[in-house]
């Protein structure tokens, strides 16, 4: 198995996604095997790309709230890794919204970089793509309410855009119930306050 350092750089150099409108520019936060909790979603979006920081948006905002830690915690890589289904901004859809992420990086890459993680306690998988690839096909709504079906492993989670404030309030056991659990298991792997 080759080093993490040499894996990384092979990822960083990756020009598979030469078409894609802003370049390839991979975008991932690996860098000690000591992480204990996995956050897989989809893609980054344009300030992420922009900034070359996955989760540096709104939606990552959402995510820390979700998930009860600062941003110190959050991009502490011996804490947390953060390997998204693609790694470059795929672009945009012509009625709004982001295209889904490549299909052919998480084949690439995933279960390479997953080798070099062999302290992870918990995946949360962040969407439908996420949750896609990982489990097979199924609905994000029936996998939230059910997360106790993939627990220990896995915490199935909606994606922390602001299209899921409309689903947040359908679906109140979200906040009230879920939430509560997602912060009690995150703070025991961190162990932070």
């Amino acid at each position: 198995m080759e080093s993490l350092d040499t894996l990384l750089t092979e990822v960083r150099d990756c020009r598979f996604c030469e078409g894609l409108p802003l370049g390839p520019k991979p975008i991932l936060q690996v860098g000690s095997p000591k992480a204990r909790l996995l956050i897989t979603g989809q893609a980054p979006g344009t300030l992420a790309h922009e900034s070359g920081i996955t989760f540096n948006d709104p939606s990552g905002d959402r995510l820390r709230e979700w998930l009860q830690i600062d941003r110190d915690t959050f991009y502490n890589d011996s804490l947390v890794a953060i390997i998204p289904m693609g790694f470059c901004y795929p672009g945009r859809l012509e009625k709004g919204g982001d295209r889904p992420p490549r299909k052919e990086c998480a084949p690439k890459w995933r279960e390479k970089l997953l080798q070099h993680l062999p302290d992870i306690k918990l995946t949360l998988l962040v969407g439908s793509y996420a949750q896609n690839y990982v489990l097979g096909k199924g609905k994000v709504t029936d996998r939230v309410r059910d997360f106790q079906d993939y627990l220990p492993q896995y915490f199935p989670l909606p994606h922390p855009s602001w299209r899921t404030l409309a689903w947040v309030k359908k679906n109140p056991y979200f906040e009230d119930e879920i939430l509560v659990v997602l912060r009690e298991k995150v703070k025991q792997i961190l162990q932070v306050r």
